[in-house]
């Protein structure tokens, strides 16, 4: 029965340990998403198109892509070539024992999309959106291990509503440096 007790008050205190362990990774990891964070808005400027919601980086998707297409403009690759360089920078700076990902997430607004096009629905089209901006990034050098594609349609709106404004800022593309 003591070394049972021994045993507990051992597992007790290793598992104490590790949770602290733990919450000092992920206060390191906060602090490189603050740096990261800084660096991209002196990068992209003061742009009403590009804007810091929480902990996110949102792109409003008329900055990256044509209307119901997954392909990025010109001035989408511009952006993301400038998101390309400050990663690649954050990768070098990151220790290689903290497991992150920026997560690239798709968002549309809740209009059906037109028959004609390539995409059955908002999904697809959120979906191959973060991918075309992932496949982007991968090609300007930065490692895949740290990059993931997600796609929402219009299921997480930033607002309510159905007038056009409101529409434009639904459409956007996330990104959100976070734990894997």
């Amino acid at each position: 029965e003591q070394r049972d007790r021994e045993s507990q008050t051992r597992i007790a205190d290793l598992g104490r340990r590790l949770n602290v362990a733990l919450a000092q990774r992920v206060q390191e990891l906060s602090r490189y998403r603050s740096d990261f964070f800084g660096r991209l808005r002196e990068i992209l400027g003061n742009r009403e198109d590009i804007r810091v919601v929480g902990d996110r980086f949102v792109f409003q998707s008329e900055v990256l892509f044509p209307s119901g297409s997954d392909e990025l403009n010109e001035a989408g690759r511009t952006e993301m070539d400038k998101l390309a360089a400050a990663l690649i920078e954050l990768e070098g700076q990151i220790p290689p024992e903290i497991a992150w990902v920026l997560r690239v997430d798709g968002h549309t607004d809740a209009r059906p999309l037109s028959g004609s096009g390539r995409f059955r629905n908002n999904w697809e089209l959120s979906a191959a959106r973060a991918i075309s901006v992932v496949r982007y990034l991968v090609d300007r050098g930065v490692q895949p291990a740290h990059l993931v594609a997600a796609g929402f349609g219009e299921f997480q709106p930033l607002e309510q509503g159905d007038t056009d404004e409101i529409y434009a800022r639904n459409r956007r593309i996330e990104l959100k440096l976070t734990e894997r």
